[in-house]
């Protein structure tokens, strides 16, 4: 089989293999010099998001060895030296084999923008550091702003067909009327778009975007995730027509699956955005809202018969009000509610919830409230696989919830210990906690008011866990009771240590002298979130 790779054989084997490097430029560069058919595979995949790779922007010069006279010398006109360095030299000797541009499909423009730079300073004929101070920001944005329409246009014209488009717009950056002309006559660059992100600052040049926006409405169909970031002045009159282009993207869509919305300084006014989410009702499978406040609009999302996933982020408490949506994953961040909103989602949601993450600011003062939120949560959703509690107290309620919910696999918990509690009833406690963790679950995340007490709950535990995440591991006898569970309990296969930079290498080697089945890694490589 190797030998078959080697000489091009198995060529959609290879493909997968070579994708898995496509964050890897080096190792591409690499394969591509194996062999011819190597190469020829390679190449394309290097070039599918090369913005994305920061360090020096040689590359750029292959977009630009295809030139016109005209833009040439509008580019010696701002003082470029398109002197071929060697690496230059190199891609002119190859461009016949390859046409770079075509094999763009991720485009960001904050990349773009930043390389551009670059390779604008490492291209410039005059020194910055002669240029005078005076001008030294409006000639240079000048000429960032040419190489940057030059490099947008032959991409247009290259006949490469983009799947993700990242849109944020520097505020000294403009688009040349050149631009929206090559946009609209060649439709096959956006025809199969799918992802399409749009960062709005209140900087940017709002009339040349809302162009931008209406021209790209007018030939994209087939966006399945729409990502909007919008810091700006609502109130603003070129707003509106921003604002209108926006929607006409999210209605001409024919399936929209995941929609995200950023307000930034938490708005109270859309201007039809999130209503414009009705001609996706049938498709919209997951939300989310970031940082905004209280609208009626959001009402829309109860008629979405689709939608599965619904993530709210450091939001307004009216806002849950009308999100009483049957849904099966919840996840509630950083919104400072009254507890007792959450159970009418709960509630709604029922047999239907899998999975729960609920981090609020306040998880409520009253007893009362945390213990209606966890009384509904075991009542009305023993459905529930995959659940993530931050700061609650460690009840008898809350071991009565992880003891109903037989079909949980994942498990992410982060109590309050009661100082009132006694020490010899918190160990019980403990250990009724680990005995009754479900013998379904394959994932527990512990935070670090666990600490003190997890050489108890290790000894107790009999869940076949394959994920176990702590804190840290700093002393003897917690390494003894992590030893112990690892030899007992075959299925695990990794220990993910929050504080691994503090990790001890004398209990490292003490592990691993006595587990050989279980890796001892950093708590972010095997982190699980809803």
């Amino acid at each position: 089989m190797a030998s078959k790779i080697l000489m091009g054989g198995m060529p959609e084997l290879m493909e997968n293999i070579l994708n898995n490097l496509k964050n890897e430029p080096n190792s591409l560069y690499s394969c591509a010099l194996v062999s011819r058919h190597w190469c020829k595979m390679s190449i394309p995949i290097l070039w599918q998001n090369p913005f994305s790779f920061y360090k020096k922007p040689l590359f750029i010069s292959a977009y630009f060895s295809s030139l016109d006279e005209d833009d040439i010398y509008v580019l010696k006109e701002y003082g470029i030296n398109l002197k071929l360095s060697s690496y230059g030299l190199y891609l002119t000797i190859f461009r016949q084999l390859f046409d770079y541009a075509k094999f763009l499909k991720d485009l960001n423009l904050s990349d773009l923008e930043l390389n551009a730079r670059k390779w604008t300073i490492l291209n410039l004929a005059q020194p910055l550091s002669v240029i005078s101070s005076n001008t030294y920001y409006t000639y240079f944005d000048a000429v960032v702003n040419v190489v940057i329409n030059l490099l947008l246009k032959s991409l247009f014209e290259s006949g490469a067909v983009l799947h993700k488009l990242v849109l944020w717009f520097p505020e000294s950056f403009e688009f040349k009327p050149e631009i929206f002309y090559l946009m609209e006559r060649n439709e096959l660059f956006f025809s199969r778009l799918q992802h399409l992100s749009l960062y709005i600052i209140p900087e940017c040049n709002i009339e040349s975007v809302t162009i931008f926006l209406k021209v790209l409405a007018k030939n994209i169909t087939t966006i399945s995730s729409l990502d909007l970031v919008i810091h700006s002045d609502f109130e603003s009159r070129l707003f509106h027509s921003l604002f209108h282009a926006i929607i006409r993207i999210i209605k001409s869509q024919v399936q929209l699956k995941w929609f995200s919305l950023d307000g930034v300084d938490h708005p109270t006014e859309f201007y039809g955005i999130i209503s414009a989410l009705e001609c996706q009702k049938n498709s919209l499978q997951e939300v989310i809202i970031i940082r905004c406040g209280y609208n009626k609009e959001f009402r829309v999302l109860k008629y979405c018969k689709t939608l599965e996933t619904l993530r709210i982020r450091d939001c307004s408490p009216k806002l849950l009000n009308f999100l009483d949506c049957e849904i099966s994953a919840l996840e509630v961040f950083d919104c400072p509610i009254d507890v007792q909103t959450i159970p009418l989602i709960l509630e709604n949601s029922g047999l239907l919830l899998q999975r729960l993450s609920f981090d609020p600011i306040d998880f409520g003062n009253e007893i009362h409230e945390v213990m209606f939120f966890l009384e509904t949560l075991k009542s009305f959703c023993p459905n529930i696989t995959y659940l993530n509690i931050q700061y609650s107290k460690f009840s008898i309620q809350l071991l009565e919830l992880i003891g109903n919910l037989q079909k949980l696999q994942f498990l992410s918990l982060c109590c309050f210990v009661d100082n009132e509690i006694p020490e010899e009833e918190l160990k019980i406690r403990v250990m009724k906690f680990a005995e009754i963790l479900p013998l379904t679950l394959q994932y527990l995340d512990l935070g670090d008011n666990w600490q003190p007490s997890i050489d108890i709950l290790l000894s107790h535990c009999k869940a076949p866990l394959k994920k176990l995440l702590i804190y840290r591991l700093n002393d003897e006898k917690d390494t003894r009771a992590l030893i112990e569970f690892c030899i007992r309990n075959k299925a695990l296969n990794y220990v993910g240590i929050y504080k691994y930079s503090d990790l001890d290498e004398n209990l490292r080697k003490e592990v691993e002298t006595h587990v050989t089945n279980v890796a001892l890694v950093p708590w972010s490589r095997i982190v699980v979130d809803c």
